[in-house]
């Protein structure tokens, strides 16, 4: 990465691996991001590295100090409850309209996701990827412009909070159902019931989250 960063021009790049390491956790919640550590870390100068806190502050994900400085946006239980019954209705919405649009070889590629997602329960980072996956297939077979493009900007917000929904392999196994659950109702064509799992799905990692991480909050 850092032979990357040293060729690349502008603030993009280390922008997106400042990010990776936020949503990651790599850069814990409340760090205090000093720019002479940065740009040593990164072997960039600090031009680029100004330009890519600028764009990390504009979505949210470090917070501005009265001093100036930088620090990692803390974790917040408001937040995962407003970020989570957000996607519900969002992921809701695209799967019922997946529903509606179902095709033979749509309901084959879910169908091999959620096997995907069976044969890696027992790993909580590849569940966990395999899962989302599952999720984002459904957005793109609902072809609903709007509501994916807010699926997303939600989505991302929602990387930081999304491994304490499945840490345990009793909510994995329990997630594993559920994505089953939604399959079934998709290729039944039965929109109202992809509807109602898909949002109950959500609320439920909503509250596993809000559980896992309460000893992190103050």
């Amino acid at each position: 990465m850092t032979d990357k960063l040293r060729r690349a021009s502008g603030g993009q790049v280390v922008y997106a691996e400042l990010k990776r390491q936020i949503l990651s956790l790599e850069l814990p919640p409340g760090r205090r991001l000093f720019e002479p550590e940065l740009s040593q870390q990164l072997q960039v100068s600090r031009t680029p590295l100004r330009e890519a806190l600028r764009l990390l502050l504009a979505e949210d994900l470090v917070d501005q100090l009265p001093t100036g400085g930088m620090v990692v946006r803390s974790l917040s239980a408001e937040e995962i409850d407003e970020l989570y019954t957000v996607r519900a209705a969002l992921e809701g919405l695209l799967t019922a309209e997946a529903a509606e649009r179902m095709t033979d070889p749509a309901a084959e590629t879910l169908t091999r996701l959620v096997a995907r997602n069976e044969r890696l329960v027992e790993f909580a980072e590849d569940a966990m990827t395999a899962g989302h996956d599952f999720h984002l297939a459904i957005a793109e077979i609902a072809a609903h412009g709007w509501a994916a493009r807010l699926h997303q900007q939600v989505d991302g917000q929602m990387a930081r909070y999304r491994a304490f929904t499945n840490q345990s392999q009793l909510r994995r196994s329990a997630a594993l159902e559920e994505h089953r659950g939604i399959l079934d109702a998709l290729i039944g064509r039965d929109a109202a019931r992809a509807r109602e799992l898909a949002e109950a799905h959500a609320l439920t990692a909503r509250d596993t989250a809000l559980a896992a991480i309460g000893e992190r909050l103050p």
